[in-house]
C-alpha cells in the first residue's frame, strides 16, 4: 500500500498515526474516523502586547505561524537571550439556539528572539491547551492584564454578537 506522496511505508510499523479529519466524521456512515478529532471550528490567535496587536494566523495550527518560522524553539527559557513575548491563544465557537459563540479560549506562552533564532514554547501545554478550548474551557490567567484586553478588543471586533453570546469568562477579558 502506498501512502499520499506515492512511496511504499515501513511495513513493521503498526497502528495508526493521530488523524486530524475535515468536517463531521461521525455524520452517519459508523467507519473510519469517526470519533477522530475535528479542528473546524478552532482558530488560531496571535497576541503580540510588544506591538499592541491580536491577529489571525492559520499558520499556528501545525506550528507554522509567521513568528514560529525559522525559529528554534527549546523548553528552557534560558536559551532565549532577549524574549519577546507572544501569546498563542486557541480559540473554538461553537453554537446553541442564540447563535455562535466564543466556547473555548485557551492561551499559551510563547518568547521569541528572532535576531538569534531561538525561541521558548512547552509543546505539551500547546497541546493540552488546545485540547482544553476544545472541550470549552477558558484559561487565560497566565496572561498579562495588556494582553487580555487586547484578546478582548480582538474578539469583541471580531463579531460583536460572538463575543456577547460568550460565557461570563469570556467577556471578562473586557472591563
Amino acid at each position: 500500500m502506498k501512502d499520499i506522496f506515492g512511496s511504499n511505508p515501513d511495513k513493521n510499523k503498526k497502528g495508526m498515526g493521530f488523524t486530524i479529519l475535515s468536517g463531521d466524521s461521525t455524520s452517519g456512515h459508523g467507519g473510519y474516523g469517526v470519533g477522530a478529532l475535528s479542528l473546524d471550528h478552532m482558530t488560531p490567535v496571535i497576541v503580540d502586547p510588544v506591538d499592541g496587536d491580536a491577529y489571525v494566523d492559520m499558520g499556528a495550527m501545525h506550528a507554522r505561524s509567521d513568528i514560529e518560522k525559522r525559529i528554534k524553539f527549546t523548553p528552557d527559557r534560558a536559551n532565549t537571550p532577549n524574549p519577546r513575548p507572544y501569546w498563542l491563544v486557541w480559540v473554538t465557537i461553537n453554537r446553541n439556539e442564540e447563535g455562535p459563540y466564543y466556547y473555548g479560549v485557551t492561551a499559551c506562552e510563547m518568547q521569541i528572539d528572532a535576531e538569534a533564532r531561538r525561541g521558548y514554547k512547552s509543546l505539551p501545554e500547546h497541546v493540552n491547551r488546545m485540547d482544553k478550548s476544545l472541550k470549552g474551557h477558558v484559561i487565560v490567567d497566565d496572561m498579562d492584564d495588556k494582553s487580555k484586553r487586547l484578546l478582548g478588543e480582538f474578539l469583541k471586533n471580531h463579531d460583536e454578537g460572538i463575543f456577547n453570546r460568550s460565557s461570563a469568562e469570556v467577556r471578562k477579558l473586557l472591563p
